[in-house]
């Protein structure tokens, strides 16, 4: 269960890159999940949880103006891949599968880019622009995330 959790925040991450390290950090910093004996203690630290969010705000917002590059290139993707990475560890460390989970949020990293940039080129030529699709991704990363660390054990 946790590595199927850690691949789905991994999917989180290539759609939003900094909503599932944000998402995760507030899982540990509420106790919702225990990674204070872990190396990644430090995602549950007081501040952690709001650093994350305002850089996923950030992200947000950033993603709706036309000069933002596509999630595809270098730089983007390898972003998206490190907080799949490190949201999928995070799930996986209190079961005791940091690395397992580290690498199942790096292959859900790796879907939720390419996928997202699919799904989301599709809506937005169905919708004649790119605005709604980017909002509804917005949504189904923010939502997918509550629900994911919601549901971690």
């Amino acid at each position: 269960m946790l590595l199927y959790l850690a691949f789905l925040i991994g999917i989180v991450a290539g759609l939003r890159a900094m909503t599932a390290p944000a998402a995760v950090a507030w899982g540990a910093a509420l106790g919702w999940f225990d990674v204070s004996q872990t190396p990644l203690a430090f995602m549950g630290y007081r501040w952690t949880p709001w650093v994350l969010t305002l850089l996923a705000a950030v992200e947000l917002i950033t993603d709706q103006l036309p000069t933002t590059p596509s999630r595809k290139v270098p730089m983007q993707f390898g972003a998206r891949i490190i907080m799949g990475a490190l949201a999928g560890a995070m799930i996986g460390a209190p079961g005791g599968s940091l690395i397992a989970g580290l690498v199942a949020g790096i292959v859900g990293a790796v879907v939720g880019t390419l996928g997202g940039a699919a799904i989301r080129a599709k809506l937005a030529a169905a919708f004649g622009k790119d605005l709604p699709a980017a909002l509804i991704e917005d949504a189904v990363a923010i939502g997918g995330a509550l629900l994911i660390v919601g549901a971690v054990p």
